[in-house]
């Protein structure tokens, strides 16, 4: 393996781990009573403020392509961004971290039914096999048949998060080549603190804040580490090695490195919160995993030069924008 892939294999692993912890830092705030839409919003504003001077830099003499990818942009922040970080943060406060991520990533399960209804044409066996698999999983980390039971609520914000997660991947694929990652990432930070920010003004998502002290890792520390966290390591850090990682790469492997997200959220949960799934929920876990991951191997076998792409009939050489 020469030096370039093996240091973005790398910085793709430090992207999967930065966007894992997220979901735990979060919910040391919504334990102590913040609100998810005070945490996405001050998650999003904080990383939009940070991502502005890179963007306006990225922007220089570009900006007729801005003009020419503002509807993609919009669409891309309002769903992919904000409603998405929204609605997992909302099944994070009512279910265990690694649940709700899990729910969410059935995401490229349910892509495959959106492109088999769109085109009437069956997916190959593989990609059934990997669909059925992940469904078998989902069916075991809902535990339907045991003790504990999850919240329904909880349940349906993390699949409404997984739909938001297909819309992201369809906005990637049709991304306009000239317009630079970092400024797709800014430019849909901003439209997400935007439209997080009407919400809470609405108090469709109300803002609650509490200025108190939070436990993680069983120590007591301030609100503002798991904010400084959240803005920093878990979004801005995350968003530009995604990026990083996606150049070195290129976009079909880092999409399969980026499933390790799933392993750290659980172990960042378990460190940090001290909760960890049941047995049943993690062998369910380990089957949408595999699932997902038959799923991309029938992609990237079925259309070697342009994956989901091709697929859409939407032929382009652009890297793929960091997931929310």
């Amino acid at each position: 393996m020469s030096l370039r892939p093996a240091a973005g294999l790398w910085i793709a692993l430090v992207s999967a781990a930065t966007f894992g912890v997220s979901g735990p830092f979060a919910k040391s705030l919504l334990e102590i009573g913040w609100s998810p839409g005070a945490a996405v919003g001050l998650r999003i504003g904080g990383a939009a403020v940070v991502l502005l001077v890179p963007v306006l830099i990225a922007l220089r003499g570009r900006w007729s392509t801005l003009r020419g990818n503002a509807l993609t942009i919009a669409i891309y922040g309002t769903t992919a961004i904000a409603l998405c970080q929204l609605f997992y943060f909302n099944a994070v406060q009512r279910m265990s971290v690694g649940v709700s991520l899990l729910l969410e990533y059935l995401a490229p399960v349910l892509l495959v039914g959106f492109l088999w209804l769109r085109s009437r044409t069956a997916p190959h066996a593989l990609t059934i096999i990997g669909s059925v698999t992940a469904i078998l999983g989902l069916l075991l980390v809902l535990d339907l048949a045991g003790d504990a039971r999850l919240d329904p609520v909880g349940v349906l914000f993390g699949l409404a998060a997984a739909v938001c997660l297909v819309v992201f991947f369809l906005m990637s694929a049709r991304v306009d080549e000239s317009l630079p990652p970092i400024v797709m990432a800014g430019g849909g930070m901003v439209v997400a603190a935007g439209t997080i920010l009407v919400l809470g003004l609405t108090n469709i998502m109300p803002f609650r804040f509490v200025f108190s002290d939070v436990r993680l890792a069983g120590g007591t520390y301030s609100w503002i580490v798991p904010v400084a966290v959240l803005v920093l390591v878990a979004t801005v850090a995350a968003y530009v090695t995604g990026i990083l990682a996606a150049q070195r790469l290129g976009s079909k492997v880092a999409s399969f490195v980026a499933l390790t997200e799933v392993m750290f959220a659980v172990l960042a949960a378990w460190l940090i919160l001290g909760e960890l799934p049941g047995p049943v929920q993690l062998l369910g876990g380990l089957l949408i995993v595999a699932g997902v991951v038959c799923v991309r191997v029938d992609e990237l076998r079925s259309a070697p030069d342009g994956g989901l792409e091709a697929a859409l009939d939407q032929p382009s050489s652009v890297e793929p924008i960091p997931r929310p």
